[in-house]
């Protein structure tokens, strides 16, 4: 039987782009077969739920864990809220005669191949009763799945989410890379449902001895019958959301099954191009034992409390208002102190979100391109997000890298220079010439402890080391906001182009994920509109 790490390492460098060539792509747009972003279950029951109407949520600086927020009671509404602020639409965008819908999760291209399912109690209002539910964002509304026995979740204060992806929604612009940008939105919206239960005093907790043919068993991805004309589903992740600490139970994988199915899947595509790589992808990274290596004590730091951005914003406010930035003005320059402060959010606290839901060790470094940083000579920085990996990495960089500490505390603030120097047209040229890397504040890449991990833990943290940088990168995206700039996710980029300039050979450690914060430049053509307008109307 061939290795699976093996075989997704293979997959992981036949993905990466070269400044001579890209990963192989589809060479350029269908745009008669571009999917459908919204999935649906025709013939399935649709319960509409309540939008808020006020904002009651407490300040931004809960969402970091800097605040302390009194839980909310499990009804209806709050269930709602929960999913309007993680997995809902953030605004609707129009020029001329087009328009598109952006989310308050991120995603790759906008193209959100991320999929979301709540397996629900009974709940006041909810007329399904306790089942599994689909969450269709553009109606804001859950359809009912499975009809469950009203027993199996009805006596825990709390619920599950399970994630899925769509990779054909990715595969369809980026080809063989997709798959790569696919687990990166998991990572996205598994911080986006981390965050939303922050505003109302819940947690979320990964949940990793669930594997992938328990998931699908679950939210019915493995009914061949409610797929046969539709692009099929991939299980990634279930997550419990915790309500109430003291009474909230988890779901076993060997939990009773649902007692009466609802609905087929909606086609995304007329046309499709298949990409075989991206499916043995899938294969090799799925998760097959409930073995899965969880931090242990002795794998974790304990961080000062957070100290994130300054923001007079409530945190649906924040939440809401979060968008990828398209161009930066190329002036705009952060303070010191608020660049520790975006920096700070991205430490792995087993007391704060979004890594308390995180429950392996951190593996994944900031390397940071400064650009304008008033304070902080411009040049390239590491923040070390767990000093675990101090030594390996030191001995892994080029020699003449140097490791100056910038701030008195390694802990409170890990930031070190390994040189100096003006690194902007570095920056662009890395992230596949695109000016947004080098007209911001800063740049950065994420560089994470890659096969040692894939040996230890198995095939399957491929696609968690990923998530692990999308859940960075949501924290980035927020911190941007919170200190009143804008951020963006970078996945085109020459991975051994970094790692070359650091020094690194073989595939001890990997570069999985770009980002970029700066002073964002809007384009004046296009009219934003409420998310939500056309529920006023026909749906």
């Amino acid at each position: 039987m061939p290795d699976p790490v093996a075989a997704i390492i293979a997959y992981h460098e036949r993905s990466k782009h070269h400044p001579e060539r890209y990963a192989n792509g589809p060479g350029g747009l269908d745009w008669a077969s571009q999917p459908n972003p919204f999935r649906r279950f025709t013939g399935a029951p649709l319960f509409q739920l309540p939008l808020t109407g006020s904002d009651d949520t407490t300040s931004a600086a809960s969402l970091f864990g800097a605040a302390t927020v009194t839980s909310r009671p499990f009804t209806l509404g709050a269930v709602s809220l929960f999913f309007e602020l993680s997995m809902g639409l953030s605004a609707r965008k129009e020029i001329t005669s087009s328009s598109w819908y952006l989310r308050m999760n991120p995603s790759s291209g906008n193209l959100h191949p991320t999929e979301a399912y709540a397996v629900l109690p009974a709940i006041e209002g909810l007329p399904g009763g306790a089942g599994v539910y689909h969450y269709a964002p553009l109606q804001h509304a859950l359809e009912q799945r499975a009809r469950r026995p009203q027993g199996v979740t009805s006596d825990a204060v709390g619920f599950h989410v399970g994630l899925t992806s769509i990779t054909w929604r990715e595969a369809w612009k980026y080809g063989e890379r997709a798959f790569r940008y696919c687990q990166h939105d998991v990572g996205h919206a598994l911080a986006a449902l981390r965050f939303a239960a922050a505003a109302l005093g819940w947690r979320v907790q990964l949940m990793p001895e669930w594997d992938g043919a328990q998931i699908a068993r679950l939210l019915g991805l493995d009914r061949a019958e409610d797929f046969a004309n539709a692009e099929r589903e991939t299980p990634e992740l279930i997550v419990l959301v915790i309500v109430n600490e003291a009474t909230a139970k988890t779901m076993s994988p060997a939990a009773d099954t649902a007692i009466e199915w609802f609905g087929r899947a909606n086609r995304l595509s007329d046309s499709h191009v298949e990409w075989p790589v991206i499916d043995d992808a899938i294969a090799a990274s799925e998760r097959v034992t409930t073995s899965a290596k969880q931090s242990e004590s002795s794998d974790l730091v304990t961080w000062p409390p957070p100290s994130p951005p300054a923001c007079g914003h409530s945190a649906s406010q924040l939440i809401r208002q979060r968008r990828s930035a398209v161009d930066f003005d190329g002036v705009t320059s952060i303070s010191l102190e608020t660049f520790l402060a975006i920096l700070d959010t991205t430490l792995p606290r087993i007391s704060a979100p979004p890594f308390d839901s995180w429950p392996f060790p951190p593996c994944l470094h900031l390397v940071v391109f400064v650009h304008r940083v008033t304070g902080l000579e411009p040049g390239l920085y590491l923040w070390l997000r767990t000093q675990v990996d101090a030594d390996a990495l030191r001995q892994a960089f080029h020699s003449k890298l140097n490791w100056e500490a910038v701030t008195d505390s390694a802990i409170k603030a890990p930031l070190y220079r390994l040189g100096k120097g003006d690194l902007r047209d570095f920056a662009r040229t890395l992230s596949c010439h695109q000016d947004i890397a080098a007209d911001g504040a800063f740049s950065l890449g994420m560089l994470a402890r890659f096969e040692p991990v894939l040996r230890d833990r198995g095939a399957a943290a491929y696609r968690e080391l990923f998530w692990e940088a999308g859940m960075i990168g949501q924290a980035l995206y927020l911190a941007a906001e919170a200190a009143g700039v804008r951020g963006t996710g970078i996945g085109c980029y020459f991975d051994d182009v970094l790692h070359r300039a650091l020094g690194l050979a073989g595939n001890d450690w990997q570069s999985l994920y770009h980002f970029t914060i700066g002073g964002p430049v809007e384009d004046l053509r296009l009219r934003t509109v409420p998310p939500y307008a056309h529920r006023a109307g026909h749906i």
